[in-house]
């Protein structure tokens, strides 16, 4: 490593972890932990509901690493499973909301209203339209993740009374935000204030409870443009806050608007039905500092459960649910009246607003506490009661127990279930049928299920395949004893605004994880909240965004980031309120530190920040990365580390050692969290001590700096369920563990690129000639001597079993390849070996032996049903085709679809499940 790692910056003395553990120590410890966490019965509601996980979806998706080791399907012929699932997800979040266009899920309720807020000003962009209107009813955490995203933006956020609000002589209004139902449960008929938004020239947002629209009028039949929400219910664990998968639905004319990935139905070169993603899935990426958006992780494993669980039960099964739900409602209000307390509103799905005298609040709710129940104190007098899918008549029972305070109830509650009237009254009563596809009317025994699961993991490639040898991705694989715990009741059913005496156990876990993250980083404190990659860099940016303001320098706005950044690094950045100046990088793909320098000076008035990845995107540890903080430093500005290339730091280096202020850490990628198909990710950032009084807190619970800056998430610590993996990773490893991964992970990185270098370019490398974790090949030059681009090389691949590295990032026309410490060599030589027969293949094309059209590469993949067809019009055997390796001959992964038509699917946007005519 003293080759690789710069001298002044490599540690010397060990990182102060304990451990190694093993596996069963961990196990037990972690168990002893998380029986400190108190699972009460909580209808507390907020967008947070306890569910039931169909043990068929818990087995074979959640727990299966068929689905939850893949990686996000930039390669849609080997993804064509998950695609599929999430192709449901849409036409599911479409039919419920009405809306036609969905995207394939956001990171949770409150960042996708807060997307709907950036959509819309981007839509009425005109001048003066800076106010958005959010109901007072809405969920909390929303109110205040809005307002946490407008204030840099220069949004005008005003939290009024839906009713009584004058939208027409409101200046500036674009968008207005209403709560479907209403937090305190609430159903309201929002056709009068739809239609006043609407003539006041503005956008209606509905934030809705996705199983409540099961029975009520979906949004857009009363006049919402945007629809987003949770889909949690949908049989995903409340996981004290996460990962739960947003939606965000909106009208066909804003399809090219929408935040996010959308999947789309294409076709490939053999005219069959494929999917892919489709239109802006990577807009940060192409957009950068003009994205609107710096979206990057969806919640792909959590859609797809939620898909799979309305698949499962099909629309009698969710309307059983829903109907039941609603009748123990009912029921619960009727029995709360005949007690003699009387209720907000008649008109609910499932919560219940109930007036409480004070002087009895409290004696009902300690009642409570003694039955393990949590209920919601709303306004002065009052309580919410929501219900959920778990809840029982023996639940109604001791609720109504509770609030008879002592007294004999008068009223059997299993008869007042069972002879309560129940049903919406007009105009609220959804009409018609829901989710007429076959897709949802036909697995609903768990034997035609699971083989429907099983055929859908079959088209997809997974970390049990091969390696995915995705640089900047760090696609390791993830141990199955890190992922046992996520699955406990103890972690997955706490609700995220409990009251903290209930939740030790997490408490305790967030305080271990968040000194093993600084001791790792070199920071002062650290916050877990952020729960994406995307999410850490926006925190991170907007810590020093308040610091700055603290030491009365709110004027400083310039970002400073290098050429080679990540896309999503300009597009926060905006998002943050900063102007970006693109800094140069030389030849050898290092930042250019005169330029760097030269700027820094230029606006060193109003110098923010710089964002810097490191060790850098193109794979190598710069040996100017102290003086570039100095720089920085020395002209008044913060230095952000991307985290992305964290993989290649464990042990050996720190960044709050050689200048860095803040840093996003990818959980999914150095800390095992999997990706999941393309989420669930987590970003925490860690901080210096002088930014450490700024991190987030959140409105319902206690979290964050002394200052703290409002909530970037819905829950205080973001996807909680999913820390113990990296606790468990680090906890494994120890301190020596860690720096041998970190040893092995720049070691397999340097012996595929010393193999591959003689076959393909090199493109940088540091001073001594070696790399750091990643490395990138160069293609370019092969399209002018044989035809072939670098993306014929990636289908290609497929025929050898492979996923491809990251294509054309960040430099067209290359593959940039990191194979992380969990791969043996025998599998490194195994891709190498792929890669340069592929190089002879298109020798092969450069002598004139193979067609420069009709070749390996060009008509790569190539599927089974090609393979075995009658017909086969190729100048080349198929056995050459689809057995390249001794390897394949012995396990075969067959591409389920040829190469797709990109073009044509956007040309064609078709993003629900078309009928079932076109299956055939």
């Amino acid at each position: 490593l003293g080759k690789i790692v710069p001298d002044s910056i490599a540690r010397s003395e060990p990182l102060d972890i304990d451990g190694p553990m093993s596996e069963r120590d961990v196990i037990e410890d972690l168990r002893t932990v998380a029986q400190k966490n108190q699972v009460f019965r909580s209808y507390l509601g907020m967008g947070f509901s306890d569910c039931i996980t169909p043990p068929v979806i818990q087995r074979n998706i959640l727990e299966n690493p068929g689905w939850y080791t893949q990686y996000t399907p930039y390669q849609s012929e080997i993804a064509q499973g998950r695609l599929e699932a999430l192709l449901n997800f849409q036409t599911l979040i479409g039919d419920l909301t009405g809306l036609p266009v969905s995207n394939s899920s956001l990171l949770d309720e409150a960042t996708a209203a807060a997307e709907a807020m950036s959509m819309c000003l981007g839509i009425k962009a005109r001048q003066g339209a800076t106010t958005f209107f959010v109901s007072n009813r809405c969920h909390p955490a929303t109110i205040e993740v809005i307002r946490t995203r407008a204030l840099p933006l220069g949004i005008v956020v005003l939290v009024e009374d839906e009713k009584s609000f004058d939208y027409a002589g409101t200046d500036g209004l674009f968008a207005a935000l209403l709560q479907y139902p209403a937090t305190d449960g609430c159903i309201e008929d929002y056709r009068e204030v739809a239609a006043k938004v609407h003539d006041a020239g503005a956008m209606v947002v509905v934030a809705a409870d996705l199983l409540s629209l099961v029975l009520l009028t979906p949004p857009a039949e009363f006049g919402a443009d945007v629809c987003v929400g949770n889909s949690q219910r949908f049989g995903v664990p409340l996981g004290y806050g996460g990962p739960h998968a947003g939606f965000f639905s909106t009208r066909e004319e804003y399809k090219r608007q929408i935040p996010g990935r959308i999947v789309g139905v294409s076709k490939d070169v053999k005219g069959r039905r494929a999917l892919r993603l489709a239109l802006q899935t990577r807009e940060q990426h192409i957009r950068r500092e003009k994205a609107t958006s710096n979206i990057c992780t969806a919640q792909v494993l959590l859609a797809i459960m939620a898909s799979m669980y309305a698949v499962y039960h099909g629309p009698k099964g969710l309307l059983r649910i829903a109907n039941r739900l609603h009748r123990l409602a009912v029921a619960l209000g009727v029995g709360l009246s005949k007690l003699g307390y009387s209720l907000s509103s008649n008109v609910f799905f499932d919560t219940v607003h109930v007036k409480v005298d004070p002087a009895v609040q409290e004696q009902i709710l300690a009642g409570c506490r003694k039955l393990k129940i949590n209920l919601r104190s709303y306004e002065e007098g009052s309580l919410v009661i929501a219900l959920d899918e778990t809840t029982s008549i023996r639940d109604l029972e001791d609720v109504l127990s509770c609030f008879a305070t002592n007294n004999p109830m008068l009223f059997s509650v299993s008869d007042l279930v069972n002879e309560v009237e129940t049903g919406l009254p007009e105009p609220h009563a959804r009409k018609g049928e829901i989710l007429t596809h076959p897709v949802f009317r036909t697995y609903h025994s768990e034997t035609e299920f699971l083989r429907y699961v099983h055929r859908l993991q079959a088209k997809d490639l997974s970390l049990t395949t091969s390696m995915i040898p995705l640089g900047s991705c760090t696609m390791k694989l993830n141990a199955t004893s890190e992922m046992i715990p996520v699955t406990w009741p103890e972690f997955g059913r706490m609700h995220p605004f409990c009251p903290v005496d209930q939740a030790q156990g997490y408490r305790e876990l967030f305080s271990r994880l968040e000194g093993m993250l600084a001791e790792i980083t070199g920071f002062a404190a650290v916050s877990l909240q952020p729960n994406a990659g995307s999410q850490g860099e926006y925190a991170g940016l907007l810590v020093i965004r308040r610091h700055l303001e603290e030491l009365g320098q709110g004027e400083r706005n310039i970002c400073l980031i290098p050429q080679s950044a990540h896309g999503t690094n300009p597009a926060s950045a905006v998002m943050a309120g900063f102007k970006v100046v693109v800094v140069k990088c030389d030849d050898q793909g290092n930042i250019d530190v005169a330029d760097l320098r030269s700027k820094a000076t230029k606006h060193q008035d109003f110098l923010a920040a710089s964002m810097i990845t490191y060790p850098s995107t193109h794979g190598v540890f710069e040996g100017s990365i102290r003086e570039v903080c100095q720089i920085i430093h020395e002209h008044g500005g913060q230095v952000y580390l991307d985290g992305a290339n964290l993989n290649a730091q464990v042990g050996v280096c720190r960044p709050g050692d050689y200048g860095a202020d803040v840093c996003h850490l990818n959980l999914h990628k150095t800390f095992c969290i999997p990706h999941g198909g393309g989420g669930p990710g987590m970003g925490p950032i860690g901080v210096a001590a002088h930014l450490a009084p700024y991190l987030p807190g959140h409105p319902l619970v206690s979290t964050g700096g002394e200052k703290a800056l409002g909530p970037i998430s819905a829950a205080p610590w973001g996807s909680a369920s999913i820390l113990p993996i990296s606790y468990v990773f680090i906890a494994l490893l120890g301190s020596p563990g860690l720096t041998k991964s970190t040893q092995v992970a720049i070691l397999n990185a340097n012996y595929m690129a010393h193999r591959l270098r003689e076959h393909y370019p090199l493109l940088y490398t540091g001073e001594s000639g070696f790399v750091a974790h990643e490395f990138i090949l160069d293609f370019r030059h092969l399209k002018k001597t044989s035809g072939v681009e670098v993306e014929d090389v990636a289908k290609r691949l497929m025929d050898y079993g492979f996923h491809a590295p990251t294509v054309s990032f960040p430099v067209p026309g290359t593959l940039m390849i990191e194979p992380t410490e969990s791969e043996c060599r025998a599998e490194l030589d195994r891709f190498c070996d792929a890669l340069i027969s592929i190089r002879g293949e298109i020798q092969e094309i450069e002598d004139g032996t193979m067609d420069r059209e009709d070749n390996l590469l060009k008509n790569a993949p190539h599927t089974c049903l090609e393979a075995t067809s009658d017909e086969w019009s190729h100048g080349y055997p198929r056995e050459r085709a689809v057995f390249p390796t001794n390897s394949t001959r012995e396990h075969k992964f067959w591409p389920p679809v040829a190469r797709i038509n990109n073009v044509f699917g956007d040309r064609n946007l078709v993003c629900s499940c078309p009928p079932i005519e076109d299956y055939e």
